[in-house]
């Protein structure tokens, strides 16, 4: 657990120290990349979360994704079960500051998604190895929601930010597709 800790405090500090112009370079690279990427355009229902400031921006992908028609899911947690659910969002009008300052759906405004209704869930994550597993912020959020979904599962990364090991523990369940700015990197196990 301590060694997680670490990984996840020296990636946050390198995330960021990367200058503004590095930062919008890679996510556009990254953007185009799964553009093109075939379980992107198949997709009609995406789960995606509303990017933190060291995350790769995802409100340019959830413009993309309103424009090519598709429904988009923003998680909404629940801190004293651990627990998510995806909301419908039609507008980022429908969003609120809420748990850990993450922008998450209104209710009130916002339909549930079904887990099965879900093509593609991108997946947030501070750092990742080639296999898939991920270290997040400490929540264990995807780690509870992932187990059972058909949904193809991928995550959004800087390629610095897939490395060589990471601790893995039995609940800890990897994606299976990591797109970075140099390309989609299949995540074999």
């Amino acid at each position: 657990m301590d060694c997680k800790r670490e990984l996840r405090r020296r990636m946050l500090d390198r995330l960021r120290q990367l200058s503004a112009a590095e930062k919008q370079a890679y996510d556009r690279q990254i953007a185009a990349y799964l553009y093109r990427w075939p379980p992107w355009q198949e997709a009609q229902v995406i789960a995606i979360t509303v990017a933190r400031e060291t995350e790769v921006d995802t409100v340019p992908i959830i413009e993309q994704a309103w424009r090519e028609g598709k429904t988009v899911g923003v998680p909404k947690c629940d801190p004293l079960t651990k627990t998510m659910t995806f909301r419908r969002i039609a507008s980022f009008a429908q969003l609120e500051k809420a748990y850990a300052g993450l922008l998450e759906p209104i209710e009130e405004q916002t339909t549930a998604i079904d887990r099965d209704e879900l093509d593609l869930i991108l997946v947030p994550g501070v750092c990742f190895k080639k296999a898939g597993y991920r270290i997040g912020y400490g929540g264990g959020y995807y780690d509870r929601y992932l187990p059972g979904v058909a949904a193809v599962t991928a995550a959004l990364a800087y390629s610095f930010q897939v490395v060589e090991d990471i601790p893995v523990e039995g609940h800890d369940v990897p994606v299976e597709f990591i797109i970075t700015d140099q390309g989609v990197m299949h995540c074999g196990r």
